[in-house]
């Protein structure tokens, strides 16, 4: 019988892949959210839930959501609500997602160099 994966268990998971994915080992996270390596360990492990300040602020220096880290979506990415181009691209699928960062790349390569501007 399979079990669902606790709420506690995926944010470990997800914390420690953002954590991966920035580059950053738990004493350089915990030094930016100014709490000790021995925190961040924990909150991997599963063995304690983040205040809901300390979520905000492990979401935002790991610029990801904090629905991300709950596990109630699956793209890790902050979207900014102030562009919608932005918030639409975060309704898109993997492969739609690729194809739109290749055109994005053909629109960039059109663009004159702006430097010594």
């Amino acid at each position: 019988m399979s079990r669902k994966k606790e709420t506690v268990e995926i944010f470990g998971e997800r914390l420690k892949v953002a954590r991966e994915m920035r580059g950053l080992n738990q004493r350089q996270l915990g030094e930016r959210l100014g709490v000790p390596p021995s925190s961040i360990a924990h909150f991997e492990g599963g063995r304690r839930k983040p205040s809901f300040e300390n979520l905000h602020r492990l979401a935002g220096a790991l610029e990801v959501t904090t629905d991300y880290l709950l596990g109630r979506i699956d793209e890790p990415i902050i979207v900014p609500t102030t562009d919608p181009l932005l918030k639409d691209l975060s309704k898109l699928g993997n492969d739609e997602r690729e194809l739109v960062a290749a055109i994005l790349k053909v629109l960039v390569a059109r663009r004159p160099s702006r430097r010594g501007s």
